[in-house]
């Protein structure tokens, strides 16, 4: 239904569509963090994403196992 400006009403994410957005966000943290070193180079440059690794931090393994693994539930 659209409100009053003639854009269509917002609507939260069901758990799948979530889960949907989340899943290449954690396979690319787990790529980025992953990575060898680079030879001649400083060893701390990698370039990742603080907030997605606090929230795998907190998240359950078997959760995040599903994620990288982009498994369906």
């Amino acid at each position: 239904m659209p409100d009053e400006t003639g854009k269509p009403a917002k609507r939260r994410l069901n758990r799948s569509e979530k889960r949907a957005l989340r899943a290449p966000q954690v396979q690319l943290f787990a790529k980025q963090y992953g990575r060898k070193a680079q030879r001649n180079t400083e060893p701390n440059d990698r370039r990742y994403d603080r907030e997605i690794e606090a929230e795998i931090k907190r998240m359950r393994p078997d959760t995040l196992d599903t994620l990288i693994r982009d498994e369906k539930v």
